[in-house]
């Protein structure tokens, strides 16, 4: 039945004509902005969880910055150890060089003295943002000998945590300004034959002659100055180990927001082969249906030619 009040074919042609200019328009704004899940409103779910990694990848940046400056702050720490080890080695060469009979030991003591204002500035000056493990003073209040650097971040469900990597500084520090300090080269020692208490940092001998109990004094602090230098190898091989972990730690953040970032272009990230593709399709689509519904409308102009 023909009607000059309700054109079914116009109608239908009009819908389909709709309905293709919508698809058309979402392919368009896919194309342009990249993302075939650019609002909740497009899926909710993909929505949310990209959100959702998006911030923890945020959060990740952050852990991977507190990981360089901790990276930053063991290496300082671990050259300086390692050029406290050749100075407190030049020391041990020294005692053990004047323990030879004749030798005039103020001269050598002229030397290592020397050798001590640098072993002492060396662990001043080992500092990094404020932080120095090597010189502490372990009667302060903030004083804390577990150092810690952020080096994760984890969701689990709806709850956080963050990771962390504890250095121990006590294995570590050269000077410690609290009264009875334990520093590797400020931990005090007392000779067994003279009596004379002495630390790395401060040994002296001067006044030790050739007599028996002096070379059997100069002898122990010989070993204690050793002794102090296996201690000071240890603690540049753990800091050194704990260098090591941070730098692997570096890697595994770099990788993981990598792959976060993967995950999130799969759920939002729209193929622009599939959409270039699709809007060529939608376009020749549209161009069929601008002519389907001029068609239906020209078809009641027919009517008239009845009334001729």
């Amino acid at each position: 039945m023909s009607s000059i009040n309700t054109n079914l074919a116009a109608m239908t042609a009009l819908q389909s004509l709709q309905k293709t200019s919508m698809n058309l328009l979402e392919t368009q704004t896919r194309i342009s902005t990249g993302f075939k899940v650019g609002t909740a409103a497009d899926n909710a779910a993909y929505f949310s969880i990209a959100a959702t990694m998006r911030s923890d990848n945020s959060a990740m940046s952050t852990v991977q910055d507190a990981l360089g400056l901790g990276a930053a702050t063991v290496d300082v720490a671990y050259t300086a150890l390692e050029s406290t080890i050749d100075v407190v080695d030049e020391i041990k060469n020294k005692l053990v060089a004047s323990r030879e009979p004749g030798i005039d030991r103020t001269k050598v003591q002229a030397e290592i003295s020397e050798l001590q204002n640098q072993l002492t500035s060396i662990a001043e000056s080992a500092s990094f943002n404020g932080e120095n493990f090597l010189n502490v003073d372990s009667g302060a209040a903030d004083y804390n000998a577990t150092k810690t650097i952020v080096s994760s971040f984890t969701r689990s469900g709806s709850s956080v945590s963050i990771g962390t990597i504890s250095i121990d500084i006590t294995t570590t520090t050269l000077f410690d300004a609290e009264a009875t300090a334990t520093g590797i080269l400020d931990a005090e020692s007392t000779t067994t034959n003279g009596s004379v208490t002495y630390t790395v940092a401060n040994l002296d001998i001067s006044a030790l002659t050739d007599a028996a109990d002096d070379l059997a004094d100069l002898e122990e602090i010989i070993s204690t100055v050793d002794g102090a230098l296996a201690s000071v190898i240890t603690a540049a091989s753990d800091l050194g180990a704990s260098s090591r972990r941070i730098e692997l730690q570096q890697t595994f953040v770099s990788n993981l927001m990598d792959a976060i970032e993967r995950g999130i272009s799969q759920l939002v990230d729209a193929d622009m082969n599939e959409e270039s593709t699709r809007l060529q399709a939608l376009q020749v689509q549209q161009q069929l249906g601008i002519q389907a519904l001029s068609i239906a409308n020209s078809s009641s102009q027919s009517i008239l030619s009845l009334f001729r």
